[in-house]
C-alpha cells in the first residue's frame, strides 16, 4: 500500500500542472497538407466556426483542444457529438481550457461538412 503512495502524488501533480490537456502539436507536413475538393467547404466551415478556438487544421490552442488526438477518434466522440457540442456546448471533461460555449449561426450542413473534414484530417494523422 505505502509504495503506491508516490505513484499517487505523481499521478495528482501531474494533473494539477495541466497534465490532462489534450493537445496535438501539428507538424509542419500535416499543416501542408491540403484537404481534397470534397473537403474544401468543411475546411472553409471550420475555419468559420471552429479555427478560432480549435485553431488552424484542427491543431488546438490555448482555447480549445486539438481534434487530431485519439481522444477524438470516432469509437470515443462520434460524429454526433461534433454535431450537438456547437449547438449545446460541452462542458470542459477532457481538457482544462474551460468550457465550449454554444456556436450561433452554424447550420447543419455546415456541422457536417465541418465533422467531415475533422475525420479527415485524423485519418491524413492515423487516427481511425
Amino acid at each position: 500500500m505505502i509504495r503506491w503512495i508516490p505513484v499517487a502524488i505523481l499521478t495528482c501533480l501531474w494533473f494539477l500542472a495541466g497534465g490532462n490537456t489534450v493537445r496535438h502539436e501539428i507538424t509542419t507536413a500535416e499543416a501542408a497538407v491540403q484537404p481534397p475538393a470534397e473537403q474544401t467547404k468543411g475546411e472553409a466551415a471550420f475555419n468559420r466556426y471552429c479555427a478560432g478556438c480549435h485553431g488552424k487544421a484542427a491543431a488546438g490552442t490555448d482555447h480549445g483542444p486539438s481534434f487530431i488526438n485519439r481522444i477524438y477518434e470516432p469509437n470515443h466522440h462520434g460524429d454526433q457529438s461534433f454535431m450537438l457540442a456547437p449547438r449545446l456546448g460541452v462542458r470542459a471533461h477532457h481538457w482544462n481550457l474551460g468550457d465550449m460555449p454554444k456556436i450561433p449561426g452554424v447550420s447543419d450542413d455546415e456541422l457536417k461538412q465541418i465533422v467531415g473534414y475533422i475525420r479527415w484530417l485524423q485519418r491524413q494523422a492515423g487516427i481511425q
